[in-house]
């Protein structure tokens, strides 16, 4: 335990030492940063805002993850199976989230990746994590509430049901200050809770240096954001949440843990699916909500009415303690 507190720590300031030199990388390059949703007109003045910060905190974490697992084998034995397969999986979809961002950044491609080669390259990265760490585990069983569902070599599907559909949930929660950074580290700390209690030491570990590191992006990332992750973070993080969730064998917690990122990711696909039943019934698209993912809704005064609508401030507390109190339900529900 003492070993993982001090590597988040490490975690943490390397993430504030070095993020300043990214921001101001972004700064002498004059590299157009972060394009905002013109419908949130709040928003407008953050474009240009550097992104792509996830890289700095991702290889932070990364490194400080491996080189502290390293000593925690050395000192207790076994092996690092969690670690390379959670791990591995950060990095491959900090990779995805680097290319999409690369070509909409640097080379001026609006669309980044096309939406096949992105599912296409997360399906391979959770089949990494399959092959890594569930496979040698001999899991094929499905935690539901409590109770093993053996799916036999159907498991493979899940895992990347979960691992994909958990990426871009996130991905969809990072659209204001602060939100999905801290939202994550509410949900890491959740974790940490349940890893402690399960004596998962590797998996601890893993889960510490992360909320450091993301501790540290969001001293940056706060509002007025001076940098923000891009999806080199948030695919990441989402994948991470969701492969935490496997290694822990507890899978749906994450259904409560992560209700912010159901929500938003809830409320794109009703607004889709019912403006296209709309247009087709009646020719005219209608919306559920003012705008997606939810927490625009919430900006524009979707729960007090638009003559009344959120700061980010407002948002990121409401959701962050929407987060917070699924976590303790879950501990409730788990422990009590």
């Amino acid at each position: 335990m003492f070993l993982s507190i001090v590597a988040g720590a490490a975690a943490f300031i390397l993430t504030v030492l070095i993020m300043p030199y990214f921001i101001r990388f972004y700064q002498l390059k004059k590299i157009n940063g972060q394009q905002m949703h013109e419908d949130v007109k709040q928003h407008l003045e953050k474009a240009g805002t550097p992104t792509m910060g996830g890289t700095v905190f991702l290889l932070v974490a990364v490194c400080v993850s491996l080189i502290a697992s390293f000593f925690l084998v050395a000192k207790n034995g076994g092996g690092m199976g969690a670690t390379f397969g959670i791990l591995s999986v950060v990095f491959i979809y900090g990779l995805i989230g680097f290319l999409d961002d690369f070509l909409k950044i640097f080379k001026q491609i609006n669309e980044g990746l096309t939406p096949w080669q992105k599912m296409l390259l997360q399906i391979i990265g959770g089949l990494i994590f399959y092959f890594l760490h569930v496979r040698p585990s001999g899991t094929d069983a499905l935690n539901v509430f409590g109770f093993n569902l053996h799916l036999g070599l159907l498991y493979v599907f899940f895992v990347l049901f979960w691992v994909v559909g958990f990426s871009n949930a996130v991905n969809l929660t990072d659209g204001i200050d602060g939100l999905a950074s801290i939202s994550v580290v509410i949900s890491l700390a959740t974790y940490a809770v349940i890893a402690h209690v399960q004596r998962q030491a590797d998996v601890l570990l893993i889960i510490l240096v992360m909320i450091g590191a993301l501790l540290g992006f969001f001293v940056f990332n706060h509002k007025p954001a001076k940098v923000f992750m891009g999806d080199v973070g948030s695919l990441a993080l989402g994948a991470m949440l969701a492969t935490i969730s496997i290694a822990l064998r507890q899978e749906w917690t994450l259904l409560i843990i992560g209700i912010v990122y159901v929500i938003e990711t809830s409320s794109v696909i009703l607004q889709v699916s019912y403006f296209k039943y709309t247009k087709k019934k009646f020719g005219e698209g209608r919306r559920i909500f003012l705008m997606t993912p939810f927490h625009h809704h919430l900006e524009l005064g979707g729960l007090t009415g638009k003559a009344s609508k959120w700061s980010e401030w407002q948002v990121d507390a409401f959701l962050w303690g929407l987060g917070a109190a699924a976590s303790l339900l879950t501990l409730a529900i788990l422990y009590l």
